[in-house]
């Protein structure tokens, strides 16, 4: 009978001593970045004996993307993961890997992250959050309906966008602005409402676009990142050890996550090629034109956040 006691009081103890956690995010189940998620919380739950469950909620089910970030400062949820660019409403900082032609591989994304993490800390921290990885989506590629080498071949054409810098890029390339929903792209290319558009060749792979469309250069515009963050309060209500187990966690997906992303992105674009599609760089000249476009974009937008857009920029440009 003693012994009966013993066992269901250790019982008892360990079932109290569990946390679980509820990670919100707006993407499928079948992206990388939720696979690469799901990997992180059984990581947590296995280094810690599961003192420590991170259930992950992807699609939207538990929260639409757009309203993660609040539900987890809310603490509505205890985790959740968002596209940066999200946040530049309340955060401006957060729009830095968005800035178009300014990282042009891998590298560049890398080192710009290194430098924006330190101010995404301190926004997070302000709003009772805590940054634990950000992974970015493949670089975002041109689809063109005809062969491009230079910027005045879009004069007269019809450009995709979807958000401000595209409006103002394909203005700046003469291109007439057409804001299509993704799902009606195939729909407005065989339309002839539109020529070109500026997405990753995930998207495109996704989107069968090679029906409609048959050029993709790998010009790098920008490569937008996700962010995974936690509720502040619930990391420091952790033991200590299993903090450092999430820290650990963290880690390593931020390292496999950038892996999975330029595996995932070398995978699309020679989907696109057996596909029939044309993958090609643009000329050298033409990609010196997106380059100077790139500058004005970084100085506009340091104008518009102000001073702590220079923490990064600065040594960007200037300490390679």
């Amino acid at each position: 009978m003693k012994l009966f006691l013993l066992v269901a009081l250790a019982a008892a103890s360990v079932a109290h001593a569990q946390t679980r956690w509820q990670l919100a995010t707006g993407y499928r189940t079948e992206s990388f970045h939720t696979q690469n998620i799901a990997q992180f919380a059984s990581e947590v739950e296995q280094a810690t004996a599961g003192a420590l469950r991170i259930e992950v909620r992807p699609n939207n089910t538990l929260f639409k993307l757009a309203e993660i970030r609040q539900a987890v400062q809310d603490g509505k949820a205890e985790a959740g993961e968002t596209i940066m660019t999200s946040m530049v409403g309340e955060i401006p900082i957060a729009g830095a890997d968005a800035v178009p032609f300014v990282v042009h591989s891998y590298r560049d994304a890398r080192r710009l992250w290194d430098l924006q993490r330190p101010l995404i800390d301190k926004h997070l921290a302000a709003r009772g959050l805590q940054a634990l990885y950000a992974v970015p989506w493949p670089p975002q590629g041109l689809f063109t309906s005809a062969p491009v080498r230079s910027a005045a071949d879009f004069q007269g054409t019809r450009m995709r966008t979807y958000n401000q810098s595209t409006q103002r890029i394909a203005q700046m390339l003469g291109a007439t602005p057409v804001d299509v929903p993704m799902v009606e792209v195939n729909q407005a290319l065989a339309s002839r409402r539109m020529d070109s558009m500026i997405t990753s060749a995930v998207t495109g792979v996704e989107n069968r676009v090679w029906d409609q469309i048959g050029f993709y250069y790998g010009i790098n515009a920008w490569f937008p990142k996700n962010l995974v963050f936690v509720n502040r309060q619930a990391f420091e209500a952790l033991p200590p050890t299993v903090r450092e187990a999430v820290t650990r966690a963290a880690a390593r997906a931020e390292a496999r996550g950038w892996a999975l992303s330029e595996a995932v992105a070398t995978e699309s674009t020679g989907e696109l090629q057996r596909r029939g599609m044309r993958v090609d760089r643009v000329p050298a000249t033409f990609e010196a034109e997106l380059k100077r476009l790139g500058e004005k974009f970084s100085r506009e937008w340091v104008q518009a956040v102000g001073n702590e857009a220079n923490v990064i920029f600065v040594p960007y440009y200037f300490q390679r």
